[in-house]
C-alpha cells in the first residue's frame, strides 16, 4: 500500500519493513508498536513521519498522528503540549499569548498538560472533533469520504529510550494509552535500545509489536550520500561565494566524482560510525579540498590555452582582447569542466584518505565545525602537478584552543577557590580532612611522602590500592566543601584581604565570607557551567546537598598557580 513512498533508499529490506508497518498503521494497528533501529533511529523516525504524511492525505483515510522527541521533551508537561499541538494542527503564536491548544468546544479553553489524567481528556476531546470533521477539516472533494473513515490517532515518539531517564512513570501510562484513553490511538516507540532495556518492573506495560529494523546496507549509505549532491538544476556559481568556497567545487560534472569521494568517507569512518549524518558531516568538511585540485587543473590549462592564443595573435599583428579576463576565464572553465581521469581519482584518494581520518577525529566530538575545517584545509595549488615525494601534508588542523584554560582563567577569584575545594572534597578521602587540614602549612609539607625504590611485595599480598585521582571524583556533601573552602581562604588568602579591624577573632572575617549568600550562589553558577555537578536529588530537602568536582588535575594545579595555592601539599595521594 506505502511501498511508493520510500525509493529514496537504496535499502530494499528498509523500505520493506517500514512499509509494512505504514501498511499495519493504515488498517487494523495494533494500540502499542515498539519500532528498534540501533543503527539509524533518525532515519526510520523520518521515513515514518513522511510516510505517515503521504497517508493522512490520501482519500478515505480519517487519520492525525503527532511526533514527539523525548530528548527534547524533558518533563511531561512538555511532552503532553508537543503531542496536543501537533495532533490538533495548532502552533502557538505571540499574538495569541504562545498558548497551547485548550480544545475546541464551546469555545471554552481548558488545561490538559497538569497530569496524565488531563492528558487523556486532551485524546478525547482531540478525538470527539475529528470524528465531528472540526478537527483538520478535509477539501471538498474529499470531505464525503472522511466523514464516513474511522478515526484514528497515531503518536510517534522518538528517542524513547530517554523516558526511561527522564519520566519513567510514563512508560507504562505511554504503552497502554489507547486502553487509559479509551480513544483509537497507537502509541510507536522508536528506539535504538531494545524493549527490555527499558520495560517497566513487574509487567506494568503490555508487550509491542515489536519490529526490528534490519541495518542500512553500504549501498544505501552510499546512496543517500550521493542523493545530498545538489540536483542539475542551472548552475550558479555566486551562491558558494560567502562561503569562502571555490565556486564551482558542487557543480554538477563532479556528481559522479561525489560518489566515489563518499564511497571513500564510508570506507574511513564506518568502522566508527554508520550514521547517515555524521558521514554527511564529515563528507561536507573535506569535499571542497578533495575537488579542488580538479578545479586547479582546469582553470591551469585554460589559462595557458588563452596565454598561448595571445602570443600568438601578437606575433600574427592583430589586435589582442584582454584574454585573461576573470569573467571569461571562469566562464571557460566552467564549460570545460569534467570528471577527472582514473588514475587522477585515484591519486586523489591516495592522497586525501589520511585527511578524511583526520577530520572525522575532530569533526565527530564536533570540535571544529564544517567551515573551519574546510578553511584550515585548502589544499597547495597545482596538486596533482607535484611529484610524489613533494606533496606537502594536506592535514591542517584548525587552531582552535579547545582547553578549558580560557574560560577558567577569566573566573572570579571566589570561584577559583570553591572549584579547587570541590576537587579536593572529590580527590581526598573524608577521614584525611582533619590531617591535611587540621596542619599548617609547613607541618603539611613535611607529611608528603618522600619518593623511593617500591616495596617488594610477596605472592600473597593484598591488591593494590588504586589512587582516587584515577577513579574519577567522589560525591561530597556542600558543608564539607565550604569547610575545605574557610580553610584555602583562611590559608591564601589573608594577605589581599581589605583592612577589617571590626573582626579581632583569628578566623572571624573567614566565617562571615564563607557564610554569604554569594558563595552558594557562586556554587549554583558554577554547577550550571558544568564544572560543579551536583548528585543529589533536587527535590531532597532533609539532608545536605551532594556535588562533585567536574575539573580535573591538570584544571586545579592551573587555578591553584593562579591564585597561590601549593596543591599537591593538600592531595593526600599526590602525583
Amino acid at each position: 500500500m506505502a511501498h511508493h513512498l520510500f525509493q529514496e533508499t537504496a535499502n530494499d529490506d528498509y523500505n520493506e519493513t517500514v512499509s509494512q508497518l505504514l501498511s499495519l498503521l493504515s488498517s487494523r494497528p495494533p494500540p502499542f508498536i515498539y519500532v528498534h533501529d540501533p543503527c539509524t533511529p533518525r532515519v526510520a523516525t523520518s521515513t515514518i513521519v513522511s510516510g505517515l504524511r503521504s497517508l493522512a492525505h490520501k482519500p478515505h483515510t480519517n487519520m492525525t498522528f503527532a511526533c514527539v522527541n523525548c530528548l527534547a521533551c524533558f518533563n511531561p508537561r512538555l511532552l503532553f503540549d508537543t503531542a496536543l499541538n501537533a495532533l490538533a494542527g495548532w502552533s502557538p503564536t505571540w499574538e495569541d499569548g504562545c498558548a497551547n491548544w485548550g480544545g475546541s468546544l464551546d469555545g471554552q479553553s481548558q488545561r490538559f498538560n497538569e497530569n496524565f489524567d488531563g492528558f487523556t481528556h486532551g485524546l478525547r476531546t482531540l478525538w470527539n472533533d475529528q470524528l465531528a470533521g472540526r478537527l483538520h477539516p478535509p477539501p471538498q472533494a474529499s470531505a464525503r469520504g472522511k466523514a464516513t473513515a474511522e478515526a484514528r490517532l497515531i503518536l510517534v515518539l522518538e528517542n524513547a529510550e530517554k523516558l526511561k531517564e527522564t519520566m519513567p512513570d510514563l512508560l507504562a501510562p505511554l504503552a497502554r494509552l489507547a486502553e487509559l484513553s479509551r480513544v483509537d490511538i497507537t502509541t510507536v516507540f522508536v528506539s535504538e535500545v531494545r524493549w527490555d532495556h527499558i520495560r517497566p518492573s513487574l509487567s506494568a506495560a503490555p508487550d509491542p509489536y515489536y519490529i526490528d529494523m534490519s541495518p542500512s546496507s553500504q549501498q544505501s549509505i552510499v546512496h543517500r550520500l550521493a542523493s545530498s549532491y545538489p540536483s542539475d538544476e542551472p548552475y550558479d556559481p555566486e551562491q558558494y561565494l560567502d562561503n569562502a568556497l571555490d565556486p564551482y567545487t558542487y557543480h554538477p560534472a563532479f556528481r559522479t566524482l561525489y560518489t566515489h569521494f563518499v564511497t571513500t568517507v564510508y570506507n574511513v569512518c564506518a568502522v566508527f560510525t554508520t550514521d547517515v549524518d555524521d558521514l554527511a558531516y564529515v563528507a561536507a568538511a573535506t569535499w571542497p579540498a578533495f575537488v579542488r585540485p580538479v578545479i586547479d587543473e582546469y582553470r591551469r590549462v585554460v589559462l595557458e590555452r588563452r596565454v598561448l592564443e595571445r602570443q600568438e595573435a601578437e606575433e600574427a599583428g592583430e589586435d589582442v582582447p584582454d584574454v585573461l579576463e576573470e569573467a571569461a576565464v571562469d566562464k571557460e572553465v566552467e564549460i570545460s569542466l569534467a570528471p577527472p581521469p582514473e588514475e587522477a581519482r585515484i591519486r586523489l584518494t591516495r592522497l586525501f584518505t589520511p585527511s578524511i581520518t583526520a577530520a572525522f577525529e575532530v569533526l565527530y566530538p564536533r570540535h571544529a565545525s564544517v567551515a573551519t575545517w574546510a578553511t584550515a584545509n585548502i589544499p597547495p595549488a597545482n596538486l596533482l602537478m607535484l611529484p610524489p615525494q613533494q606533496v606537502p601534508s594536506l592535514i591542517s588542523r584548525p587552531s582552535e584552543d579547545h582547553s578549558a584554560e580560557p574560560s577558567l582563567r577569566q573566573l572570579p577569584r571566589m570561584a577559583k577557590f570553591i572549584l579547587i575545594a570541590s576537587y579536593l572534597a572529590s580527590t581526598n578521602p573524608a577521614r584525611t580532612d582533619m590531617r591535611i587540614f587540621g596542619r599548617g602549612p609547613d607541618e603539611r609539607a613535611k607529611r608528603r611522602r618522600k619518593g623511593g625504590s617500591p616495596r617488594k611485595t610477596t605472592a600473597k599480598a593484598a591488591a593494590v590500592k588504586i589512587p582516587q585521582r584515577l577513579l574519577g571524583p567522589m560525591p561530597f556533601p556542600l558543608d564539607r566543601m565550604i569547610a575545605i573552602l574557610g580553610v584555602l581562604l583562611e590559608e591564601n588568602d589573608a594577605d589581599i584581604r581589605p583592612a577589617a579591624p571590626e573582626h579581632t577573632v583569628p578566623g572571624e572575617y573567614t566565617e562571615m565570607e564563607i557564610s554569604r549568600v554569594a558563595v552558594f550562589a557562586q556554587v549554583a553558577e558554577l554547577a550550571s557551567m558544568h564544572l560543579i555537578h551536583r548528585t543529589s536529588p533536587a527535590d531532597r530537602l532533609e539532608m545536605s546537598t551532594a556535588y562533585k568536582s567536574g575539573i580535573g588535575y591538570e584544571a586545579a594545579l592551573l587555578l591553584a598557580k593562579d591564585i597561590g595555592i601549593r596543591l599537591n601539599d593538600l592531595i593526600w595521594d599526590p602525583l
